[in-house]
């Protein structure tokens, strides 16, 4: 999924950049209170929203994988905690019941370890990858229940979004989630106000779109995007580097065990493992060195 691309007109909300500037923004949570509803699937309107930073909770980056954290509060305390992640990580619900015990357990230490009127916590996660392929729906809510599908504690909810899965068209655009996650997926690739469909004119959806709109910015905020290109291709880089030294270290086990093990020829080994002559010659020539 490509989300920098510097010909396009709008910067993709799913980018580091992106997702700050729109779910982030503290000077103006119009979209975010919106966002967050429609996210829980709540019919009651997020009046106020504060955000809350600590040591673990903070906006941060994590130039591993791309994520921006965002953990706020609403009027009634409910708490949210919003994750993005852009690349495969299939035990992405693990860390999500990380954050969500960690902040139980803030609670519950500040309540002198009580659990009477706990605050909900919900906690969102947004994939641009598939974690649970025995799913269809792209919209997934769990909160904590028997076999009977009753409901035993809702106080932490568990909420994902599987961007893949999403494959409705415009025309089939009717729910207030389907405008927030076309939204997401197709906004950088739109290049004219004339393209939008009408309900971008929401005052929600406008006023996030404003935020990653290139024509609408500021220098300063073209420098801050800018700055975020070049970190993500730092990112990447770093990333693709760490995989491929990893990769290596993985067949250079494999050659030395076919070395030390079989009897086959430099030229069978090459060809087993599906590297060059000279690559398994290396390998054979340090494991007589170490000799």
């Amino acid at each position: 999924m490509e989300i920098y691309n510097e010909n396009n007109r709008f910067i993709s909300i799913l980018s580091d950049y992106g997702f700050k500037a729109t779910f982030g923004n503290e000077s103006d949570t119009t979209f975010l209170k919106k966002a967050l509803q429609v996210l829980i699937d709540s019919s009651i309107p997020i009046k106020t929203i504060e955000f809350v930073k600590n040591e673990m909770m903070a906006i941060t980056i994590d130039s591993r994988s791309g994520i921006y954290d965002i953990a706020c509060v609403d009027e009634n305390n409910n708490h949210f905690i919003v994750e993005m992640q852009l690349s495969e990580y299939p035990e992405f619900i693990q860390r999500m019941k990380f954050y969500a015990l960690h902040r139980f357990n803030t609670m519950v230490k500040k309540g002198a370890y009580k659990f009477e009127n706990l605050s909900k916590i919900y906690c969102i996660g947004i994939l641009a990858e598939n974690i649970f392929p025995q799913i269809n729906h792209f919209h997934n809510i769990a909160v904590l229940r028997n076999t009977q599908n009753e409901i035993i504690d809702d106080q932490m909810t568990f909420i994902t979004i599987e961007l893949a899965k999403f494959t409705k068209q415009l025309a089939d655009i009717q729910t207030d989630l389907d405008k927030l996650i076309y939204t997401m997926k197709t906004l950088h690739t739109v290049t004219e106000i004339s393209e939008f469909p009408a309900f971008w004119n929401e005052e929600w959806l406008k006023k996030a779109i404003h935020e990653v709109d290139l024509r609408a910015m500021t220098a300063e905020q073209k420098l801050a995007y800018e700055m975020a290109i070049s970190a993500n291709a730092l990112a990447v880089k770093n990333e693709n580097k760490k995989i491929a030294e990893a990769e290596e270290k993985k067949m250079t086990a494999f050659v030395e065990s076919l070395l030390t093990k079989t009897n086959h020829t430099i030229n069978q080994i090459a060809d087993i493992a599906e590297v060059s002559v000279e690559f398994v010659t290396n390998i054979q020539k340090k494991l007589l060195e170490g000799k």
